[in-house]
């Protein structure tokens, strides 16, 4: 595990574009707090694709690390030393850590988040699975997917195009991916884990269709929280509060050498920051 590069690094901070509603500040600031770190700091900046490198260019021996959200996943990649082998199998970087070398180092640590987020719920295997949408987040579903489904991952998709996105990925992850077109989504409810990775109202149409015993519900979304199908589900529901705790739990313990981070407080601390923003 990568290291900061030095014992006077104290700095991180979570770049993307939008980034005023990223609640990551607030649940490394929580871990900060708990681990007793009084000198670090973990602020927010607003960076797109077209600044990104000069951000990186101007930073000093004072950075830890970088937490990094749309729609810089991707963009990144270049830019980096190290990729782990994680972010090579989705191509996508959510953490980027300076090491002792003074090297940029790229992981992921999204997909063992969603994993880990999973086995809280006491789910460690599942013969089959759902995956709803075929965006950006579906790529790192579908590697949690490969950790954690037995059999086959039906994904219910919008496009032809998407539907090749989706088959592609499955074979670059070993994961049996079948695609059916998203307006029989309804069907893919009675998996016994159902991943949603779909934006803000995609799925509001499928409340009604939810089955009367239902399996385990991931929807990564996470305000507004609940979603209209998270309500609806009567089994299982995890929401992305439990992705953004579990990967920020791992990105805290790679920034500052220091494990095990807190999640219950970064829990607690992002459960405040969302009933705030609903007053």
């Amino acid at each position: 595990m990568p290291h900061p590069v030095s014992e006077t690094a104290t700095r991180a901070a979570v770049l993307g574009s939008p980034i005023a509603h990223s609640l990551s500040p607030v649940l490394h600031r929580a871990a900060y707090a708990e681990l007793g770190l009084d000198a670090w700091t973990y602020d927010r900046y607003e960076v797109d694709e077209e600044g990104i490198a000069d951000f990186l260019a101007g930073l000093d021996a004072r950075w830890a690390g970088l937490s990094l959200t749309m729609p810089l996943k991707r963009a990144v990649l270049p830019l980096l030393d190290e990729v782990s082998e994680t972010a090579a199998s989705v191509e996508a970087v959510n953490t980027v850590v300076f090491t002792g070398e003074g090297r940029a180092f790229g992981d992921n640590t999204d997909i063992p988040g969603m994993v880990a987020a999973l086995a809280e719920r006491g789910i460690s295997g599942v013969e089959s699975a759902t995956v709803l949408g075929a965006g950006a987040t579906a790529s790192s579903a579908l590697a949690a997917l490969s950790r954690v489904c037995e059999g086959e991952v039906t994904a219910y998709v919008r496009s032809e195009e998407r539907a090749r996105e989706m088959h592609g990925w499955g074979e670059r992850l070993g994961v049996a991916v079948r695609t059916v077109d998203w307006a029989r989504a309804a069907e893919g409810l009675r998996a016994p884990l159902v991943v949603s990775t779909t934006p803000a109202g995609a799925t509001d149409g499928l409340a009604q269709a939810v089955p009367a015993s239902g399996g385990t519900l991931f929807d990564v979304l996470y305000d507004p929280w609940p979603t209209p199908l998270a309500a609806a589900w009567p089994g299982t529901v995890l929401g992305g509060l439990d992705l953004l705790v579990h990967q920020a739990v791992l990105q805290v313990e790679q920034m500052t050498g220091r494990s095990p981070a807190p999640p219950a407080a970064m829990r607690a601390a992002g459960e405040a920051e969302l009933r705030s923003r609903t007053v």
